[in-house]
């Protein structure tokens, strides 16, 4: 679908040098051009305020919600309404994100989050990642992914082996019970009623499903049992946009969960039925690890930048990341250059390359490993990093070139809430990879998640795989805080793109003072590269991925300091971001949304 409304696709081949100096970073139309293909022929109108290539942002006073899906917003808001809290309604957008969205989240996943109370003035965190079956080994482990993928390329992305505990019922259950008013029941009726009832697919998650579908199709081999995957999605092929989905398995799952809480879940018929089914297709994972599981409760950590308190979770995920790019970013000013110069790109790029290399050396499951958090987060820290980037070209490192494994960018959904209490959450959730690893249990109606592929096989690594082990995390939610009080709920999916989306948002918004929706509309880059916590590396300087409204001068610079440049101009890799800002002045909530994603934002 043309991105035109927006953002007009371009080439560097079709970029009429004349026109390179009237795109800034975000910006369209690019008119001028040497050919005019067809998503050229008409540019976006022109708007009364604001950026020609942005939309407005919502305001709203008593609640508002932000998700990848109209449907799932709606949801969030119609439980506001009730009295329901923020978390009441994430916990109801989120059921009914996984089934609108099976392509980026579902029960068979893991989910983080942070929520703002405004009783105890307090940022909460939880960690609501699933562990690794206690039945097999590390040897075990190696010898069964040499056997499926070869010796040397991890854990394979598919089948039972990637598959851990699912953490997302448990995780909501704990939120519910801190901070729900309406019961569990009422909460998951939306989804429940959907999944009987069915809903149209939605234009960019119909895309999805149909790449899913594709690549399960040419790995049905490495998953094995697949018959039932493809009976829960693609009983007629991957269901095209329009078309209405029900998936009744799924129904029944969460008529159970609503009934029998998360005992239903954990330790009773649910898990009884994924360890069957397992066991019968030569997996690990058994009811005893499902009833082992439990949620953990994790102070964010806050670094300052620019006079605000940017907050993350701790590891097993990779919010640091993005508070470690930040510390290095705060030594130098980028408002000397415009948003969208070569400079202001090239630190970018750096810092990411800096932070990424503490990623893959410390960030694994705290209870396994101590990570030196107070070094990492200090700004001598931060300013020592800084030092070590040359302003004028990419910094090179001896490491060779092997496979990509981190950098998968779509399969994740974030999404925010917010009441007319002051209650605000920041929610992220997925399966990993994909949908996941292709296996849907007997009659559950969801796909168990592949996140164990991320676990490294070198036995000294701290992200090294172990018996009942959380992996390394992609997923992660953000929030701001200003003088004390709430500012920024936010998040942005997709991999390793993560925490360099998180940076150029704010960046966006602090240094460059753009609105909340301009910052999540203006076009972003993607940087990969450099070592991994799975011990798969990839190459040191990498590729940066670019949207076309990079300016090609800014292009032509970035690949002279040494960048590998990539323009890509489907979206896809650069993320999906929503966010909520609460305007202390005014009193009232400001939402966005992705242009990249079917989402939208809602209030009243």
């Amino acid at each position: 679908m043309p991105n035109i409304p927006r953002q007009p696709s371009i080439s560097r081949k079709i970029l009429a040098p004349a026109c390179a100096t009237l795109l800034i970073f975000g910006a369209g139309p690019a008119a001028l051009a040497e050919e005019v293909t067809a998503k050229l022929d008409i540019g976006p109108g022109a708007r009364p305020v604001g950026e020609n290539w942005s939309r407005s942002p919502v305001f709203a006073a008593n609640g508002i919600a932000a998700t990848a899906h109209p449907l799932a917003t709606q949801t969030a808001i119609e439980v506001l309404k009730k009295g329901g809290s923020a978390v009441d309604a994430a916990i109801a957008t989120n059921a009914v994100l996984g089934l609108m969205e099976p392509t980026g989240n579902g029960v068979g996943g893991d989910l983080f989050a942070i929520v703002w109370d405004p009783k105890t003035k307090k940022l909460y965190g939880l960690n609501g990642s699933g562990r690794s079956p206690m039945g097999r080994s590390l040897e075990q482990t190696v010898e069964r992914s040499a056997a499926v993928v070869g010796a040397g390329n991890g854990i394979p992305p598919l089948g039972p082996l990637p598959v851990t505990v699912p953490g997302t019922v448990d995780a909501w259950f704990e939120l519910h019970e801190k901070f729900g008013r309406l019961s569990m029941r009422q909460n998951l009726k939306p989804a429940i009623d959907y999944a009987k009832n069915g809903f149209p697919v939605s234009p960019v998650i119909a895309m999805y499903l149909a790449r899913n579908e594709a690549a399960f199709a040419r790995r049905e081999d490495m998953i094995g049992e697949y018959d039932n995957a493809k009976a829960t999605y693609f009983s007629e092929g991957p269901p095209k946009a329009g078309k209405i989905f029900r998936n009744p398995d799924l129904a029944r799952t969460l008529e159970l969960v609503a009934k029998k809480g998360r005992k239903g879940f954990y330790k009773g018929k649910i898990a009884r039925t994924i360890d069957a089914y397992m066991k019968r297709i030569g997996g690990e994972l058994r009811y005893e690890d499902f009833a082992a599981h439990k949620s953990q409760w994790v102070d964010p950590a806050c670094i300052d930048y620019r006079g605000y308190d940017v907050c993350e979770l701790p590891p097993n995920g990779q919010g640091f990341a993005a508070l470690q790019m930040l510390n290095i970013l705060k030594n130098i000013d980028l408002t000397q250059w415009s948003r969208g110069s070569a400079e202001v790109i090239h630190y970018i790029v750096e810092a990411k390359r800096l932070a990424f290399e503490d990623v893959a050396r410390f960030y694994a499951d705290p209870d396994f490993s101590d990570i030196p958090a107070d070094r990492l987060l200090s700004d001598s820290y931060g300013r020592e990093l800084f030092e070590r980037i040359d302003p004028a070209q990419a910094m090179t490192a001896p490491h060779e070139l092997i496979a990509e494994k981190l950098e998968s960018p779509g399969d994740t959904t974030y999404f925010t809430v917010a009441d007319a209490d002051g209650m605000m959450v920041s929610l992220i959730q997925s399966n990993y990879r994909g949908m996941g690893s292709g296996l849907v249990p007997d009659g559950l109606g969801f796909m168990l998640q592949d996140r164990g592929e991320l676990f490294s096989l070198d036995p000294s690594h701290p992200n090294a795989y172990a018996p009942g082990k959380r992996p390394f995390h992609t997923i992660i939610p953000a929030f701001v805080m200003k003088d004390g009080a709430p500012f920024l709920s936010f998040g942005l999916m997709g991999g390793a793109m993560q925490p360099q989306g998180h940076v150029q948002v704010l960046i966006n918004i602090i240094d460059y003072k753009m609105n909340v929706q301009e910052a999540g509309d203006a076009a972003r880059i993607h940087h990969y590269g450099g070592h991994q916590p799975t011990g798969i590396d990839l190459d040191p300087v990498g590729r940066l991925d670019v949207e076309p409204g990079i300016p090609l001068a800014t292009i032509e610079r970035l690949e002279a300091m040494g960048h590998n440049i990539n323009i890509v101009d489907n979206g896809i890799v650069f993320g999906g971001y929503e966010a909520i800002l609460r305007d202390q002045e005014g009193g009232v909530y400001v939402g966005a949304t992705e242009m990249r994603k079917d989402g939208s934002v809602s209030g009243y």
